[in-house]
This record gives structure tokens, sequence and C-alpha cells, in this order.
């Protein structure tokens, strides 16, 4: 079978956290990914799962806006619309290696009004 193109990935990534499916989610990410937000410095696969992950429980959907990707890397603009709250609009630079997500860079938005896409 063939290696997912980058977009690929990162549309299961996301699919994962609105249907909770953590093993479609660490079927994209490469062993020794590393995940850095405003909140966490390059952190391992490990501890990803273990602070990142929880999210997905207040996760009701995520609509991408926007997909941008040229050969091993990707930019995603994404609204996230929790159980409860406003919806929230982030950007993710991404790249990969060998069929799998190999870095995750996310750049917090801010809270946005209507979002009338997300379901």
């Amino acid at each position: 079978m063939a290696d997912k193109s980058l977009t690929e990935l990162i549309r299961i990534y996301f699919k994962a956290y609105e249907t909770k499916d953590r093993s479609a989610l660490e079927s994209t990410l490469s062993d020794d990914v590393t995940f850095t937000s405003p909140h966490d410095d390059h952190i391992d696969r490990a501890t990803y799962l273990e602070h990142c992950w929880p999210n997905s429980k207040h996760t009701r959907a995520i609509h991408i806006r926007k997909l941008f990707d040229r050969g091993n890397e990707a930019f995603v603009l994404y609204d996230l619309k929790p159980d409860n709250g406003q919806p929230i609009r982030n950007t993710e630079f991404f790249t990969g290696s060998g069929g799998k997500i190999k870095t995750i860079e996310v750049y917090f938005g801010s809270k946005i009004g209507r979002v009338e896409d997300i379901k």
C-alpha cells in the first residue's frame, strides 16, 4: 500500500479529533513526531498524546478552511467548534516524512463569531 500524502494524513488527523478515534490519529504520527505550540516546546509523541489528545473529548467539529501543501510541508487554517463555548480559528504547520506526520506547529488564533459551516 502506498504512503498517504501529507494532505490525506492531515485530514485523517483532524477527523480523529471529531470522531474521538485515537488509533486513527496515532496512525498518522511518526514515532519521533514533535509538537510545538505557545504552550509546548517540541514535545515528543508520548507527551503530545498525554497532554493534547484529551482535548478531543471537547471537540465537536473541525472545518478546514484552507490547506496548502508543497512536498513535505503544509499549512492548514481551520475553525474548531468545541462542545461548548465560542469557535476558534487556528493555523498549523505540518511536515511529513516516510508517509507520516513528522512535526506539528500550532499558532493559536482567536475566538470567532458565527461559524455556519461547522456542524
